[in-house]
């Protein structure tokens, strides 16, 4: 009796492992993946961290270094303060342009056809021009079409940048709309007759 127990137990043995080396131990094979994939997801979510942290760490240590208040350079002597504050207009989904408001002035005519002015952003509210503490410079080509009324005497008309270098190269005065196309260049500059400023 006790040898047909043995014998079944053999039988037993052998047929449970007959079976695990016929049919692959899926459960056991999809266990050990998700263990793998776990531990992946792990080490790229602590790997992420500390590449965050030390992210973090360099830009507030770029933000306080010391000597930042470096002298104006020769190409601009009178840098504005908030010249990085300043993002060329982006055109809306199916516009050709963007436009910016602001005084354009302190005109000067350069070689190679080129004219730099400087502009002091406005925003609209309500048809009131209202300023937004953004300066910047801009070089752009003489040839950079000028829609203008009150700047010619009343009279509508179409001039070129070149035209009207002398007339902006005063203090803040003139009001213009510069349209900027989908890579940031100006296209044109139409005077802002319509709006009124504070």
């Amino acid at each position: 009796m006790a040898e047909e127990t043995s014998l079944d137990e053999r039988l037993a043995d052998l047929a449970t492992g007959g079976r695990q080396a016929a049919v692959p131990l899926a459960a056991e094979q999809i266990r050990a993946r998700g263990d793998r994939r776990r531990r992946r997801k792990r080490a790229a979510r602590a790997s992420g961290g500390v590449l965050l942290v030390a992210a973090v760490v360099v830009g507030g240590l770029s933000l306080v270094r010391p000597g930042q208040d470096r002298a104006p350079t020769a190409a601009d002597p009178n840098p504005s303060a908030s010249a990085s504050l300043f993002v060329p207009p982006t055109p809306a989904q199916g516009e050709e342009y963007a436009s910016e408001l602001g005084y354009v002035y302190d005109a000067v005519a350069l070689d190679g056809g080129r004219v730099r002015v400087t502009v002091q952003q406005l925003r609209d509210e309500k048809g009131t021009g209202v300023p937004t503490g953004v300066v910047h410079s801009l070089t752009l080509p003489a040839v950079t079409p000028v829609e203008v009324e009150h700047l010619s005497g009343g009279k509508p008309g179409d001039l070129r940048l070149e035209d009207v270098v002398d007339r902006l190269r005063a203090g803040p005065q003139w009001v213009f709309a510069l349209d900027y196309d989908g890579e940031g260049r100006v296209q044109s500059l139409r005077e802002a007759h319509w709006l009124s400023v504070e």
